[in-house]
């Protein structure tokens, strides 16, 4: 190995990303509820757009996404000239770290907040800091508190991956308003749409210099695979961003199939209702065998066991019975699991198998 060659500062700190398991050897009849996508998949329109860009493979895709930006802004209400599309919300999340942060500078984000919050800010050579939070609940006045002349960037997701829970929009505000003069607070609102009358911090972004809302079509959408997102905020950071975006980042596929699935709001109203009934039911279902969690506002349920050896055992009994669930020790949460909110006969399915689980013990 040659020691002269060696990268950025902080790079070699990034521990690999693992996504949600999706195979148990051995087993076909799997049921995988470890990514949160969404059980229904994409919506008719989608399916019908994503079938007609078979045509275009061979063309370039508009460098500026005006189509897909205007149906986002025309659904949401919100101005198309500062809205910027990437390679699912990720991508938005790793431009803000490159464009505004960097060595001797510093990114603050909560315990339990999305892995993808560290490793963008050690890829551009930033601190992270970790602020605690409150019963798995983002704590406005921890993170206020963690945040100094070197910070940079405060991101918080809201609803909040793993936990499912979030504060509210007083909140939010009182956290921005708060904020040193040169940060810039990141609402991740990938689950935003799970939320009813929610505006995922649109509303924020809207009127403050100092915010910027991050938004994904991989949830409610049911489009993980193609891997599209936005973020909308104020013209001069939108204009940073662009920038330093890669002109072809998103193809013709991405572009058309998330403009259909947007305009086609009667599915997204429909997957947000299920989700709804059976998060509760799901639950409820948990809590009367002894697995508690808190309130999710999400398409996932934390479910919070005694122990971590516990955690892990039930996790290896539902593994037994083809089911695939998330562990979340990387989040400092070893004693929980997270569970994505199914179709009712995948609800069915974990609850009576966590059911069976706690009866054997």
């Amino acid at each position: 190995m040659n020691d002269a060659i060696r990268p950025q500062p902080g790079i070699l700190d990034i521990a690999l990303y693992e996504g949600g398991k999706a195979q148990v050897a051995g087993m076909n009849n799997v049921l995988k509820l470890s990514s949160n996508e969404n059980p229904f998949g994409a919506s008719d329109r989608a399916k019908e757009a994503f079938g007609k860009t078979v045509h275009t493979l061979h063309r370039y895709p508009n460098t500026d996404h005006h189509s897909l930006r205007h149906a986002i802004g025309d659904v949401h209400g919100l101005d198309a000239d500062r809205i910027i599309c990437g390679v699912g919300s990720d991508e938005i999340i790793m431009m803000l770290c490159q464009a505004y942060a960097g060595p001797r500078d510093e990114v603050v984000f909560t315990e339990h907040g999305f892995l993808m919050y560290r490793i963008s800010t050690l890829a551009v050579g930033a601190t992270p800091v970790e602020v605690p939070e409150r019963e798995r609940v983002t704590d406005v006045d921890a993170i206020l508190k963690a945040c100094n002349k070197h910070t940079k960037l405060v991101f918080v997701a809201n609803p909040n991956n793993p936990t499912g829970t979030m504060i509210s929009s007083a909140e939010m505000e009182r956290l921005a308003a708060g904020l040193p003069p040169q940060a810039i607070l990141v609402i991740d609102g990938a689950y935003a749409e799970y939320v009813d009358g929610y505006d995922g911090g649109a509303g924020l972004a809207s009127t403050r210099e100092n915010v910027v809302m991050t938004r994904t079509f991989s949830k409610i959408y049911g489009l993980g695979g193609l891997r599209i997102g936005w973020g909308y905020g104020p013209r001069q950071i939108i204009d940073v961003l662009n920038r330093i975006r890669q002109p072809f980042n998103l193809s013709n596929t991405q572009l058309d199939v998330a403009e259909a699935a947007v305009r086609d709001q009667d599915w997204v109203n429909k997957c947000r209702a299920e989700n709804a009934r059976m998060r509760h039911w799901l639950a409820e279902s948990l809590a009367e065998v002894g697995v508690p969690s808190d309130t999710s506002l999400a398409n996932f349920v934390l479910a919070r066991f005694s122990t971590v050896d516990e955690a892990e055992a039930c996790d290896a009994f539902l593994q037994s019975q083809g089911l695939i669930i998330r562990r979340v020790a990387s989040y400092k949460l070893p004693n929980c699991l997270r569970i994505t909110v199914g179709d009712e006969s995948g609800c069915r399915r974990i609850a009576h198998a966590v059911g069976q689980f706690k009866g054997m013990k």
